[in-house]
C-alpha cells in the first residue's frame, strides 16, 4: 500500500444519526430538495452545480453577488441658508415652522413651553433647500429651565442668515414683543415680522398697531390653516444671501444619536462635548421634547450628535406632546449610525432600559453603552452594577461598556474610539471567499442538527449587506437559533465586528417541481 493510500485511509468523518447509529459524512451532503417558506429564496435562476465553490476567485464572488444586489451606499454634503423663527412662547412658530416643511415635524401642543431647544430642519421651496431652525419662547425675565430655553433663542438669532419674529394678531403687542423688536432693530441680517393667528380678513385693523414695533410690514399668516405662508417663503428666501453666514453641513459627519430613559444625563453629555449650552437641561425629566442635532468636532472626527427624548415604558403611557416626542426619538434612532445608549450608573438597570436597548438593537444601529453619572458611585453600588451586568447584559459580549461622567467630564476622551471602532464594524465586509473558508470550517468542526431524520446542507454564504452587516446562508433545510447563534459567536471570533449587531439569516432551496 503507498504513502497516498495510507494517508487517504487514516481520518473518516462520520456523523451520528437520529437512531444512535453513523453515517458516513460523505453520504450525508447529498443534493435534497427543501420546501421553502414563504420568503424563502428560489432557486429557479440558480443551481449549486454550476459553482465550483471552494475554488472560485473573488471576481466569480463578486459575479454571484451581483446577481443578488449586494449594492453600497455613499453619503453627500451640501452647504444651505438658515432662517431662524423667533418669539415670545406660545404664538405659533413651530406651527410655522411645520407649514414651512410641508410636513409635520416639530412637536406642537396648545400650551406655551413645548419647544425647549433650538432645532434645524432641511426645507425646500421652489426648489432651493434651506434649513428652518425652531426655537424656545423668548422671554427676557425668566430663569431657571426657561432661562436656558431664551439663551437658545438667542443663539438661533445670532448665527441665522435671516430672523422671522413671530407676534400674535388677537393678543397684540406685549412687553416681550416690544423688547424683542427693539433687539432685531440692531440685527446684522434681514429680519421679516409675521403676525400668526390671522384668521380673517376682519383682523387687518388689529394687525396694523404692529407697524409700532418698527420692523417694517407684517406679514398676515395663518400657520394653522396655511394663510399667507407662500408669501412669507418667497420673502425670506429673496433675502437669503449668496453665501450662508456660516456653513451648515447636513451630511457627511458620522450621525450619533444619544439615547437613554428621562433623566440620564443625554442633554449633559450633549453640552459637554460641544463645550457649549447646545441642548436645555434641567433635573426634572423629560425635559428635551425635539431632537437637537448639532456638529461637534472630537479629537479625530466631525461627528452630528443628536439628543433625543428620554424614552418611557410603554409610548401608549405618554401624553400630549411627550407621546409625539417619543415618536420622533424613534426616528432619530433609525436615521443614527451609532447609539450611544446612556445608563445612569447610580441606579439599578431598570427593565426600562432593557426597553430602550432592545430598540436600538432592532434597528441594527452600531452600538456603545456608556454608565453615566460615575462620580454619584461608591464602593456597594459598583458591585451591584456588577452583578446587574453579568445578569441583564451578559448577551451582548460585542458592545464596548465605558463609565463616564458627563457632569466632570470623567472618561469621555474614550467615547470617540469607541464610536469610531463600533462604525468600522458596522461598515466592514468580509470577502465571500473568505467568509465560505470560515464556514466549511466551522461546520466541519461542529455540523448542524439533523432535521426529520436528515442533515440540512449548507451550499454556500455571502455578506449580503452592510449597516447592519447581514450573513446569508443559502441552504437545504432550516438552521435553528441556537445554530444560528453558534455561528455568529464564530464569525465574531474570526473576523471581530465588535460593536456592531451581526444578523445570520438563512435561504432554503425551494423544492423543484418533479419532471
Amino acid at each position: 500500500m503507498t504513502e497516498e493510500n495510507n494517508h487517504e485511509d487514516d481520518t473518516q468523518f462520520v456523523f451520528h444519526s437520529a437512531d444512535g447509529g453513523e453515517m458516513d459524512a460523505e453520504g450525508v451532503f447529498v443534493d435534497e430538495d427543501e420546501l421553502a417558506p414563504g420568503d424563502g429564496w428560489a432557486s429557479d435562476d440558480f443551481d449549486a452545480g454550476e459553482f465550483n465553490f471552494e475554488d472560485m476567485t473573488e471576481e466569480q464572488w463578486a459575479s454571484l453577488e451581483e446577481r443578488m444586489g449586494v449594492e453600497n451606499e455613499e453619503h453627500l454634503a451640501e452647504e444651505l441658508c438658515t432662517v431662524a423663527i423667533v418669539g415670545r412662547p406660545n404664538v405659533g412658530k413651530s406651527t410655522l415652522v411645520n407649514r414651512f416643511l410641508g410636513r409635520r415635524e416639530a412637536v406642537v401642543e396648545d400650551f406655551p413651553g413645548v419647544t425647549r431647544d433650538r432645532i434645524s430642519y432641511l426645507a425646500e421651496w421652489n426648489g432651493r433647500r434651506y434649513l428652518v431652525q425652531d426655537t424656545g419662547g423668548w422671554d427676557p425675565n425668566v430663569k431657571g429651565i426657561h432661562g436656558a430655553i431664551a439663551r437658545q433663542a438667542e443663539v438661533a438669532m445670532e448665527t441665522a442668515d435671516v430672523i422671522v419674529m413671530v407676534v400674535d394678531t388677537k393678543v397684540g403687542i406685549t412687553e416681550t414683543d416690544a423688547v424683542m423688536a427693539k433687539m432685531l432693530q440692531k440685527a446684522d441680517v434681514p429680519v421679516l415680522l409675521v403676525a400668526n393667528k390671522f384668521d380673517s380678513d376682519s383682523l387687518y385693523a388689529d394687525m396694523a398697531e404692529f407697524y409700532a414695533l418698527g420692523l417694517g410690514d407684517p406679514w398676515p399668516v395663518s400657520a394653522l390653516h396655511g394663510r399667507g405662508g407662500a408669501d412669507v417663503l418667497d420673502e425670506v428666501l429673496a433675502k437669503f444671501p449668496e453665501k450662508p453666514r456660516a456653513s451648515s453641513i447636513v451630511e457627511g459627519p458620522r450621525r450619533v444619536a444619544l439615547v437613554g430613559k428621562p433623566n440620564v444625563g443625554k442633554s449633559s453629555l450633549l453640552n459637554k462635548v460641544a463645550k457649549e449650552e447646545r441642548s436645555v437641561v434641567d433635573n426634572v425629566p423629560g425635559t428635551t421634547v425635539d431632537p437637537v442635532d448639532s456638529l461637534v468636532q472630537l479629537d479625530q472626527k466631525l461627528w452630528k450628535f443628536v439628543d433625543t427624548a428620554g424614552l418611557r415604558k410603554k409610548v401608549n403611557t405618554a401624553q400630549g406632546h411627550e407621546y409625539y416626542a417619543s415618536l420622533r426619538t424613534r426616528a432619530a434612532i433609525d436615521a443614527a449610525e451609532v447609539c450611544v445608549m446612556l445608563i445612569d450608573a447610580s441606579e439599578p438597570i431598570s427593565e426600562q432600559d432593557q426597553r430602550v436597548l432592545n430598540m436600538i438593537l432592532e434597528s441594527g444601529k452600531a452600538l456603545v453603552i456608556a454608565f453615566n453619572k460615575w462620580d454619584l458611585m461608591d464602593e456597594d453600588r459598583r458591585d451591584l452594577l456588577d452583578r446587574e451586568i453579568d445578569q441583564q447584559l451578559s448577551h451582548l459580549p460585542w458592545v464596548t461598556r465605558i463609565n463616564i461622567s458627563a457632569q466632570t467630564g470623567r472618561s469621555l476622551q474614550r467615547l470617540e474610539p469607541a464610536m469610531i471602532e463600533a462604525l468600522e464594524s458596522w461598515d466592514k465586509r468580509i470577502t465571500t471567499g473568505q467568509l465560505n473558508t470560515w464556514l466549511r470550517e466551522t461546520i466541519a468542526s461542529n455540523p448542524p442538527p439533523m432535521k426529520s431524520g436528515r442533515l440540512p446542507r449548507v451550499m454556500f454564504a455571502t455578506q449580503a449587506s452592510s449597516r447592519p452587516p447581514v450573513i446569508v446562508l443559502f441552504t437545504t433545510g432550516f438552521l435553528d437559533a441556537g445554530y444560528r447563534r453558534y455561528l455568529e459567536r464564530k464569525f465574531r471570533e474570526r473576523f471581530g465586528f465588535h460593536g456592531s449587531p451581526v444578523r445570520i439569516a438563512v435561504r432554503m432551496r425551494e423544492r423543484r417541481a418533479r419532471k
